[in-house]
């Protein structure tokens, strides 16, 4: 439905109301907001007994495979030549000039494009053969490798972008300029949520040892879309989401009869100018009044049994790292939250990268493994999609000076690697190739456009007809440009 047909549609109403009751008013907002506006007292039952926040009634457009999204993304650029796309040719090659046929006059940034020369650089790492398939992966994620038979690894993935600002917003929004709707929110605007005492899209952000890129607001932002479908940021510590709690002096029964009378007021201007942000006003104090009893419970790991925090690593216990992130993110999942973006920044790895990429793999390669194993057997796996990715990868010639322990690597957006598990994607595969400089893609690439369409058909969604008409265009995740689902790689 477009903006035109919003407003006419809520003229219509609002004709119908004017010559009605008060209570019939009231009870078709209420109806608007799922029956949380006339309630004093919210549904705070947890999932699946929670009500339901409707999407778009034409969705899905077929049957789902998952049911939840947590996105493990490695802000920065995770060097894929040094995880998981190893060649053993690449030890030959070590210390030679990246030909000129090779790298066939690509755009380079600003940090490499005055060296004079372009030394090929080989893992610095061993790689070894896992899993039923025998699969490379790196000795930095030991943990990684044990779960190889359950993960699509996609070496060809591909982006115009080279640099990080364009490059996280394109994968993120489908367009390299700011201002578009994120993946989530197009998530939480086409799908709902089966549980509305949690925001439909969460956000958590922690980060490694390495160089850390700035992240904006704008990676998960509404765009163009309502802004009730906004991700809600949520922070490590006793207070994850700011200004949750009540002030001094002021309890929940009064609270509740604030949000009463603001309530009204929000609606007789509603009913005035019909501004549809005015419901998302009201929607989203509704919101917050339910989360202050939700997300207290959510954040809670006393009950986790001692068993879990081993398997998620030693930084489980301490809040804002990647490891708790991820034991929430599982608890989300539970509850029904259709998506979770866990950005974990320090990949920008230009100078020391033997020393830096150890170090962020330790942080994120036992979490990762385990919350993978720990959906498994929970017989959750099959319904949550779990993916790893970063916006980038890394270039094959050293940035630098090539020595043992000081060298980095540049941007590369030619081709790099991330991976998926469950929701309806194989284990065991490998997708995708490159050459022997792991520069250029041979076989099957899959740009960031057919990625995020395969994402949206996991969850049921055809990516040419979940729109929203902005600007005076039919405004879509994947963009004006054909993009394709890797279904290879479906079960």
């Amino acid at each position: 439905m477009n903006e035109l047909n919003q407003i006419q549609n809520n003229v219509t109403r609002r004709q119908l109301l004017a010559n009605a009751s008060r209570p019939i008013g009231a009870a078709a907002l209420a109806s608007l907001m799922g029956g949380s506006a006339m309630a004093s007292t919210p549904d705070q039952t947890q999932f699946p007994g929670g009500k339901v926040t409707p999407g778009l009634p034409e969705l899905p457009h077929f049957e789902r495979k998952a049911k939840s999204i947590i996105y493990l993304f490695m802000c920065g650029g995770p060097s894929h030549i040094d995880t998981f796309d190893f060649k053993p040719e690449l030890r030959k090659i070590h210390g030679t000039e990246l030909p000129d046929s090779i790298r066939n006059g690509q755009r380079i940034t600003g940090m490499t494009s005055g060296q004079k020369n372009f030394p090929c650089v080989a893992p610095m790492f061993n790689f070894k053969k896992f899993g039923q398939h025998g699969t490379y992966v790196s000795e930095i994620l030991p943990h990684t490798a044990n779960i190889v038979d359950d993960i699509a690894i996609i070496k060809s993935v591909n982006t115009e972008a080279i640099n990080h600002d364009p490059a996280i917003t394109f994968i993120n929004t489908g367009n390299q300029q700011p201002g578009r709707a994120s993946l989530g929110s197009w998530v939480s605007y086409g799908l709902g949520s089966p549980n509305d005492n949690f925001p439909a899209y969460v956000v958590m952000i922690s980060k490694g040892p390495g160089q850390k890129q700035a992240l904006y607001e704008r990676l998960w932002s509404s765009g163009f879309l309502p802004s009730k479908h906004q991700g809600v940021k949520m922070r490590g510590g006793s207070d994850p989401v700011l200004y949750l709690n009540n002030p001094n002096g002021v309890d929940r029964p009064m609270r509740r009869r604030m949000l009463d009378r603001i309530r009204d007021i929000n609606q007789e201007h509603y009913d005035q100018f019909l501004d549809p942000e005015t419901q998302t006003r009201i929607a989203q104090y509704e919101m917050a009044f339910r989360m202050q009893a939700s997300v207290p419970e959510l954040m809670d790991l006393s009950n986790e049994p001692e068993y879990i925090f081993e398997m998620y690593g030693p930084d489980s216990k301490k809040p804002g790292t990647f490891a708790r992130n991820c034991i929430i993110a599982r608890r989300m999942a539970e509850r029904g939250i259709p998506m979770q973006q866990l950005f974990h920044r320090g990949w920008d790895q230009h100078g020391s990268l033997p020393k830096l990429i150890r170090g962020q793999c330790q942080t994120i390669d036992q979490p990762s493994a385990a919350l993978v194993q720990d959906l498994k057997q929970r017989g959750m796996l099959d319904e949550t999609l779990v993916i790893w990715g970063g916006e980038f990868g890394r270039t094959i010639y050293s940035q630098g000076a090539l020595t043992k322990d000081n060298h980095g690597r540049d941007h590369h957006g030619r081709c790099f690697t991330m991976w998926m598990a469950g929701g309806g994607v194989k284990g065991g595969v490998e997708y995708g190739k490159t050459d022997d400089y792991s520069y250029n893609i041979v076989e099957n690439p899959v740009h960031i456009r057919d990625f995020n369409a395969t994402i949206l058909h996991q969850l049921g969604i055809d990516h040419n007809k979940l729109s929203f008409r902005s600007q005076g265009l039919d405004q879509k995740l994947t963009g004006v440009e054909p993009a394709r689902v890797v279904k290879e790689i479906l079960v």
